[in-house]
């Protein structure tokens, strides 16, 4: 693992690949800013402030991180709906709400959560991933074509035909020209230049140079210098929807985050530090917000320009910062000019890449629930919200999970009463069951129950004919949990009821204990518990002889 000690280790690698990403992170901090509606100084800053504190803090050495498509969605919803509330001050909530979103980020990281996190299911990712790439390239489409961005999918949606009837032919032209290029400018020319600095420089020239003065929205002023600290403001009325918005943005720049950090670990062959990595993020999201900055993510496409161009440890995310840092303080004036339909094109071939197309490719192979899922989280990320789009997603998820689990799980319990399911028991035991004409049924249980397992277990049980004598076989389970106790409770209750005789098998004195602990000896009775299935069918046997 990267020691954070070896912090000045290959510096000239270290800063050609920070430079690099600074180079690749400038339009798209940009874009970003523009889109959020947060303005273009914004979305440098976010760059700067959550790419240099997640490089000194997190836990994944050579991941480069900055203002990301998830993130963005997130706020640019923020900042619509909080502004047309509160116009003098709806600005200030939004980054408020940021703040907040990274103070819990940095509770999932102190938390031990990156564990977790990672483990969101593939359909789940895929699904809100590819929504989110939808999202981007429908709130494009007004700047693309020279209109005012709107704050949701659904309201571009629905004024999608005005946008395009409406549309201003000259930022179109741009638009164009600029999404040609960066959808063909590749290979080795890409890595020399980037395709948006290639895309956004042509469109410029295009629009100072050939059209018409003024026919096209440009970027604007840019301020210079440090960015204000902005005080917290939060309204009572919206605390709700501050709190929603915050872990919305907690969870996705986690995931995000996470995801981005695997990548790097495979190109660079390290591990990193999931839990650190969450903090340090956590820390660059909160100081983004008192600075009025946007939020961000590890940035999967800047992470892995950075390692091609040597960055293999935090000093290459320090050195992208702080280049971005130079941009603004001094040369700021030289992107006033960029046409926003240029912007536009930059991130909806962002939202291009963001969508899932391997996925999107197997769909006719792959089975139908997990289609079925992505699609689902695919249509609530779009028309509800992210945050909803993951919860319900992983809660159908687990549904299905827990169902296969149980079914596994009664596939190895044996409930038999010597005619049938005889696979997996002795000979002599076999032989008892079947002598007793279906008067002795044997439960035996090798293995972790849960809970869900119950009604399968009762349903075979009631399957059965009537028997005199239920022995219940834990003699070979090495943990007895709450659950699995919860389901031999059932079945000698059930067997209680029906006037059969129930019998434990159980050498185990501390397992014994603690199912005593648990009420469950209290209705088979000390007299009914043997260490061995052997002494249990003899006591039934001496039983009978007696009566």
């Amino acid at each position: 693992m990267y020691q954070y000690s070896d912090f000045s280790r290959n510096v000239s690698s270290n800063l050609l690949g920070g430079v690099t990403a600074g180079v690749v992170a400038l339009p798209l901090a940009l874009a970003f800013g523009i889109s959020s509606g947060a303005g273009p100084v914004a979305g440098l800053y976010g760059a700067i402030i959550v790419g240099l504190f997640a490089s000194l803090f997190g836990g994944t050495p050579s991941q480069i991180s900055g203002p990301t498509g998830p993130m963005t969605v997130v706020l640019t919803a923020m900042v619509a709906s909080f502004t047309a509330d509160y116009p003098s001050h709806g600005l200030a909530i939004a980054f408020t709400t940021v703040m907040l979103g990274g103070l819990i980020q940095m509770l999932f990281g102190f938390l031990r959560f990156g564990k977790y996190i990672v483990q969101v299911p593939y359909p789940v990712i895929s699904g809100f991933m590819t929504g989110i790439g939808l999202i981007i390239i429908l709130l494009q489409i007004a700047p693309f074509v020279g209109m005012e961005t709107t704050g949701s999918a659904v309201e571009a949606i629905r004024t999608l035909p005005n946008q395009l009837s409406d549309a201003n032919r000259h930022a179109v032209l741009v638009g164009a020209v600029a999404l040609v290029v960066v959808l063909l400018w590749r290979g080795r020319f890409n890595r020399w230049i980037p395709a948006p600095i290639v895309a956004l420089l042509i469109a410029t020239g295009l629009c100072v140079f050939a059209l018409p003065d003024n026919t096209v929205a440009v970027i604007g002023d840019i301020p210079s210098g440090l960015p204000a600290f902005q005080f917290p403001k939060i309204e009572i009325t919206l605390l709700t929807e501050i709190i929603t918005n915050a872990l919305m943005l907690a969870v996705l720049g986690s995931i995000d985050s996470l995801l981005t950090s695997l990548v790097a670990d495979n190109l660079t062959g390290t591990e990193h530090d999931s839990d650190r990595e969450l903090i340090g993020q956590g820390i660059g999201n909160t100081i983004a917000g008192l600075f009025g900055a946007l939020p961000g993510a590890g940035a999967t496409m800047r992470t892995v320009v950075n390692i091609r161009a040597g960055g293999t440890g935090p000093l290459s995310g320090v050195v992208h910062a702080l280049f971005l840092l130079l941009v603004v303080m001094v040369a700021g004036f030289m992107f006033e000019s960029i046409p926003l339909a240029a912007l536009a094109a930059v991130l909806v071939k962002v939202g291009i890449d963001i969508i899932d197309w391997p996925f999107l490719k197997r769909i006719h192979r792959l089975p139908r629930f997990p289609v079925f899922l992505m699609f689902a989280v695919l249509a609530l990320t779009v028309f509800v919200d992210l945050i909803t789009a993951v919860f319900i997603g992983v809660f159908i998820k687990n549904l299905v999970t827990v169902h296969k689990l149980s079914e596994l799980e009664l596939g190895s319990v044996i409930l038999t009463n010597g005619r049938q399911d005889t696979e997996g028991l002795a000979e002599e035991e076999r032989a008892q069951l079947a002598s007793s004409n279906g008067n002795m049924t044997l439960l035996r249980i090798t293995g972790p129950v849960s809970y869900a397992v119950a009604r399968g277990l009762r349903r075979r049980f009631a399957q059965m004919e009537h028997r005199a004598h239920l022995l219940i076989d834990i003699d070979r389970a090495d943990i007895i949990g709450i659950s699995t106790a919860m389901v031999i409770e059932d079945l000698v209750v059930a067997a209680g009821n029906e006037g059969t005789q129930v019998h434990l098998i159980d050498s185990n004195r501390d397992l014994r204990h603690e199912l005593r602990q648990l009420d469950l000896l209290d209705h088979i009775g000390n007299d009914h518990c043997f260490d061995h299935a052997s002494e249990a069918f003899a006591a039934i046997a001496l039983d009978h002889t007696v009566n």
